[in-house]
């Protein structure tokens, strides 16, 4: 457990929990850090709710006392005592509670980030981004509702609820006998009601999400969207998600009205029996009338205990359903080795050998079958091959996010199984085929994996990429906004940027997937030499589909099929290999053709 030392905030570890905890005790371990306040303001509440139920024996004193015309001073002073003992320890503990409900709201969802942002990449695929933040937005502020006021006005309720009972039986025991009959009809019916809000709160958060996630699909893609006229489609998609919503709180909201109801008929048809009863035994002389006053005064207050216990009960309910769903997600594989930051690497760089790699995506045919070969140290590798061969998974397999199902991967003798992701990572560099950014500036983009790179380096970094220039005629610079996922620059520059970015880290390792697709030709041939540069420092390897990328590279591997068919450089390939010569032909031939046109 995590405390932070700004909010006081404790936050259980993200990996504490096991993959399936009792809802009830897994809401209790949300409370448990804030215990002494809660107590605290369960103390307060109680002290309130007795000086509420001091009230109507004192009043039942001055009923008295007026018809035997005794003296009020005392009783007067202490009714106006307990009433405002009354007002000002609702105050404070209506104060104490809703500072303690934000804090575990915090503390929720800061063990949801922090889980969220560690998931594994498997997890990740399967599951909808939309989806996962609604648990983080509104489930959590179902549990925070629960974990703190719920449990209170259930532990409040319950106690104040006896404390009644117990008076009105001093009071009159034929009455309470009266009253107590209705409360267990009334009792046995939200039983029933109870139990199937949990269902319908699951029910209609899945909805919510379902709404996220439709509104991520489309606003991710929002011009693929609108280049292919699909408003109408993914309007409907996500409004359908809106009405499932929509019945879901529907039936909710039939659950809490007849809740509502049952609880104004416990306090009206035990009123109309109390009245009846209580007034024949007035008549018959068995009954004082100042007792029955009291009596329906405790009546009255009977409704206030009823409802917490009404209230406490359906936030828990709602809070065990949206827990249900939290509850998920901290089941959730998560990569727990890439916190802390490493140090920089040092010495040489490493060859990267892959050694009978097999793996296949969840649900899908195995992609790799026993993919071997090794890419010298400090050396361009060049990987070619068909679409869908395994060229891109098996750099997902060295940064390891997915693990292997055979064989391994080692830089120089060591197995990167062996070694942390977080130390794995700084080792190496990844520059994605789409070059995502993230939304901020270019200078954060840049910094956001070297961020004490000094000024001379990003300098040298920008002019190597051919940024300078670009960067030099925005009026901001590098605190230059990039936009939604970087949608404010161009692919090239976004591509640069992130080849930049990579750079900067001094990794001993640069995987480069593709990076020359939105390159005209004079930026292509400067990454050549950038590239070829970095190899001096570092071990290259690049999945390429133009000519003019491999044909330099100090090693091709061919791939076919999840198998490497062939290895060696160009010339050698060229001469021996059917496939490289038909991609030399056709995919290799057509990057060029594409960029010179470009360039004229």
């Amino acid at each position: 457990m995590e405390e932070d030392r700004t909010t006081g905030v404790n936050t259980p570890d993200a990996e504490q929990s096991p993959a399936e905890r009792p809802a009830l005790r897994a809401l209790l371990s949300y409370a448990r850090p804030h215990r002494g306040i809660l107590l605290t303001v369960l103390a307060l509440t109680l002290a309130g709710s007795a000086a509420g139920l001091a009230q109507p024996l004192v009043i039942q004193s001055v009923l008295a006392k007026l018809m035997t015309g005794e003296g009020l001073r005392e009783d007067i002073l202490l009714l106006t005592g307990l009433l405002l003992a009354s007002i000002g320890l609702t105050w404070l503990q209506s104060w104490l509670s809703e500072r303690t409900a934000e804090r575990v709201v915090l503390q929720v969802r800061r063990g949801l980030i922090a889980r969220l942002i560690r998931l594994r990449t498997a997890e990740l695929d399967r599951t909808e981004p939309g989806g996962l933040t609604t648990r983080v937005t509104s489930d959590s502020t179902l549990v925070q509702h629960a974990a703190t006021g719920g449990l209170i006005q259930l532990v409040d309720g319950s106690i104040h609820l006896l404390a009644t009972i117990v008076l009105m039986g001093i009071v009159s025991l034929p009455l309470l006998g009266i009253t107590s009959a209705v409360l267990v009809v009334v009792g046995i019916a939200m039983g029933v009601v109870m139990p199937r809000i949990k269902r319908v709160t699951t029910e209609a958060q899945t909805s919510v999400g379902e709404i996220g996630a439709a509104l991520d699909r489309s606003l991710g893609a929002a011009r693929t969207v609108k280049a292919n006229g699909g408003e109408a489609k993914e309007t409907e998609r996500a409004t359908e998600a809106a009405t499932r919503a929509y019945r879901a709180g529907l039936k909710g909201a039939r659950y809490h009205a007849l809740i509502a109801v049952l609880a104004g008929l416990i306090v009206q048809a035990s009123f109309l029996a109390v009245i009846g009863f209580g007034g024949a035994l007035v008549a018959m002389g068995t009954l004082e009338l100042a007792a029955l006053i009291g009596f329906l005064l405790y009546l009255f207050n009977l409704g206030g205990p009823v409802l917490s216990l009404v209230g406490g009960t359906t936030a828990l309910q709602q809070g065990l359903g949206a827990l249900a769903r939290i509850e998920e997600v901290r089941s959730m594989a998560a990569e727990d080795d890439v916190d802390g930051t490493p140090p920089a690497p040092s010495g040489p760089p490493p060859a990267v050998t892959v050694d009978g790699l097999t793996f296949g995506y969840e649900g899908r045919t195995p992609v790799l079958h026993g993919t071997s070969f090794v890419a010298p140290a400090g050396k361009v590798t060049a990987i070619v091959g068909p679409s869908g061969s395994g060229k891109t998974t098996v750099f997902s397999l060295i940064q390891r996010f997915y693990d292997t199902e055979g064989g391994r991967i080692l830089l120089d003798d060591t197995d990167i199984r062996s070694l942390g992701r977080a130390e794995l990572r700084r080792r190496i560099a990844y520059v994605e085929q789409d070059s995502p950014m993230l939304a901020g500036t270019l200078r954060e983009n840049l910094l956001y994996s070297a961020p004490d790179a000094s000024d001379e380096a990003v300098a040298d970094v920008l002019r190597r990429t051919l940024l300078d220039g670009f960067v030099a005629s925005l009026p901001d610079g590098l605190d230059t906004a990039v936009g939604a996922r970087g949608l404010a620059l161009s692919g090239g520059e976004r591509q640069r940027l992130a080849i930049a970015r990579a750079l900067l880290r001094r990794p001993q390792v640069l995987l480069l997937d593709e990076v020359t697709a939105h390159l005209d030709g004079l930026s292509e041939t400067a990454l050549r030499r950038t590239v070829e540069e970095a190899a001096r420092n570092c071990t290259v390897l690049l999945i390429a589909h133009r000519l003019s990328t491999v044909t330099t590279a100090d090693r091709l591997v061919l791939f076919e099929n999840g198998r490497v068919s062939d290895h060696g450089r160009h010339e050698e390939l060229l001469e021996r290999s059917a496939l490289y010569q038909d991609l030399t032909a056709t995919q290799l031939t057509a990057g060029p053709a594409v960029a010179t046109a470009g360039a004229h």
